[in-house]
């Protein structure tokens, strides 16, 4: 696995990284670690959890950190691992309501720390924003963390470039390192108007990824493969049969259907997978990207992870894309 560290710290981390959402909750417990040992037997290290993730259904809260701490717990390797988890996420059942308070900051990051069973996080994300809360109070309380060992380095995950930006202003003007990774919605594919019933995320577009290579700040896309858009399922002719799927309503429309052709034919070229075509448009820009695949089998895994070894340069990237433009 190729190794990239992350601008702004010491983190060396695997350029494919694992999501763990759902990891001991809609994949049985065997099957999930099965999954995390194929990825750390194959060099993996960058592992993404979040305190919200599984409490979408009916079981234990925040089980994808608890399974995850069982498992690093029984391997005893968490000294060899990157682990990122997320806090600040609103109740599922109260969306509107944002919870970025300092209390609730560090609710969430002491229950993670106790889920994981680690005395420190490596990355720590803020899963949303809350625009009425100053950069200030949020940044003070996360260095605040660092001062006490708790978080090593912290990112966000679907903030606005504006906010972002102020965050870091302020982090720069008092010493701090600031933001060092930003988690948000990214891939080939164009997600069609509408289809995201969740305001509060945000999707990485040609201007963040400008933000991205001016800056230097890593990404850490999750959805890196359109939900399986790219994955050989997916056909123009057969478009209207799924089009009331997840997928369909989030990806079909004809320029992603062209961009899957050109995806394809270059998978052809190159002998790969257009699945691996997909991961590595993201790999090839001028900035750290760590792209967060969540397999939930054993043969995606292994196909997403032989993305990192897929080197294409950025104009073979830009070329996927209508007009050369690679965002």
């Amino acid at each position: 696995m190729k190794m990239k560290t992350i601008t702004r710290t010491d983190l060396v981390a695997s350029v494919i990284s694992l999501g763990t959402a759902d990891l001991g909750a809609s994949v049985p417990e065997k099957e999930s670690e099965e999954l995390l040992n194929l990825y750390t037997d194959r060099g993996g290290n960058f592992l993404d959890t979040a305190e919200v993730y599984a409490n979408w259904l009916p079981i234990e809260p925040s089980s994808s950190e608890r399974f995850l701490g069982k498992w690093m717990k029984s391997r005893g390797n968490r000294n060899d691992l990157i682990v990122a988890t997320k806090g600040g996420h609103p109740r599922l059942e109260t969306m509107t309501v944002p919870r970025i308070t300092p209390a609730d900051m560090t609710a969430d990051l002491e229950g993670s720390l106790r889920r994981l069973g680690t005395d420190h996080i490596d990355l720590y994300y803020l899963h949303r924003d809350d625009p009425t809360v100053p950069v200030e109070t949020i940044v003070e309380t996360l260095e605040r963390f660092v001062r006490e060992g708790k978080i090593r380095y912290y990112g966000c995950s679907n903030w606005t470039i504006a906010r972002v930006e102020q965050a870091n202003e302020y982090a720069v003007g008092k010493g701090y390192t600031g933001f060092v990774a930003v988690q948000n919605l990214w891939n080939l594919a164009e997600i069609n108007p509408g289809a995201i019933p969740d305001p509060t995320q945000v999707v990485t577009d040609a201007e963040f990824v400008e933000w991205h290579r001016r800056t230097g700040i890593a990404a850490v896309p999750y959805s890196s493969q359109a939900n399986g858009f790219f994955s050989g399922k997916h056909r123009r002719e057969t478009a209207a049969e799924l089009s009331g799927s997840g997928v369909g309503r989030s990806y079909y429309n004809e320029t992603n259907f062209a961009r899957l052709e050109r995806t394809e034919r270059l998978a052809r070229e190159l002998g790969s997978t257009s699945t691996q075509v997909a991961l590595a448009y993201l790999l090839a820009h001028p900035f750290p990207v760590f792209p967060i695949v969540g397999c939930k089998k054993k043969e995606h895994l292994l196909d997403s992870l032989s993305a990192a070894d897929l080197a294409i340069d950025y104009d073979t990237a830009a070329s996927l894309v209508d007009g050369g433009n690679a965002y």
